[in-house]
């Protein structure tokens, strides 16, 4: 018997993994009907940042597919939490979009859109309303050392229906070779993901599965979670790249309906 047919937490990825733009894959629905069936629950562990819980419960809504806020867990989400413990009532100066810098200043966050004295951190986020001026100005900002430097995921594309575009971590490269500096990423792949879906669902780690199109994301958010993994080929990554990563996961489907007969048969 596999140790699949044990698990009663997954936490999934959602792009590239589950769906692709506003279409869910073969077998998703299924696989997710198939955790309620036996009493399990379903997470979302998302590093888009564009996107708000409530956001994701209409879009999965969209599919007939019932969830709640609390199932979903963002990087735009996870670095709200960070700068409520640690810059609680700072300057903020944000790359995202006005979606997002909504968000934030929903939550309390002290938002700028200028180069001020009192500035005390620079937040990258998936922006794709970037602008020279606003790459200008963050640039500005992290010559200062005093100034913390966050993202919200180190993800260097996303899906698209016609293939990839740029991600998060793909604008932070692209600062970093202007001012030789590395965020420190709040999202996947950090352990406190895991360790907030544990925390809400009251699963443990051994019941827990992370399923994921990503190696450096989804798969090592799970290693770094102590969590059993599994990689879905219908993203960015491909069998060839589990030569070379360090990043080895415990199982490798081509599809997530493959994912759903291999337990069912287990």
């Amino acid at each position: 018997m596999s140790e699949l047919s044990n698990k009663k937490l997954f936490l999934f990825d959602i792009d590239g993994t589950l769906s692709v733009g506003d279409t869910l894959f073969d077998g998703s629905r299924e696989l997710l009907e198939y955790i309620e069936k036996i009493g399990g629950s379903a997470y979302y562990i998302t590093n888009n940042s564009t996107k708000s819980n409530r956001d994701y419960v209409e879009k999965f809504a969209k599919w007939d597919l019932s969830t709640e806020e609390e199932q979903f867990v963002t990087s735009g989400y996870m670095a709200i939490r960070y700068l409520k413990s640690y810059f609680q009532n700072q300057k903020i100066f944000v790359l995202g979009t006005k979606s997002y810098i909504a968000e934030l200043q929903k939550q309390g966050i002290l938002v700028t859109e200028a180069v001020e004295d009192d500035v005390a951190c620079v937040l990258a986020a998936y922006d794709s309303e970037l602008n020279y001026q606003k790459l200008e100005k963050a640039c500005e900002l992290l010559y200062r050392k005093e100034v913390a430097y966050l993202a919200t995921n180190p993800d260097l594309c996303c899906p698209a229906p016609f293939g990839f575009i740029p991600d998060c971590g793909s604008i932070c490269n692209m600062l970093e070779a202007a001012v030789y500096r590395k965020p420190k990423y709040l999202g996947k792949p950090s352990r406190e993901v895991v360790e907030l879906c544990l925390e809400r669902s009251g699963f443990t780690r051994e019941e827990t599965l992370v399923v994921g199109d990503r190696l450096y994301t989804d798969i090592a958010c799970g290693i770094e979670g102590k969590a059993q993994t599994c990689l879905l080929l219908t993203g960015e990554a491909k069998r060839e790249d589990l030569e070379s990563t360090i990043y080895k996961p415990d199982y490798c489907f081509e599809t997530v309906r493959e994912l759903l007969e291999f337990i069912e048969r287990s």
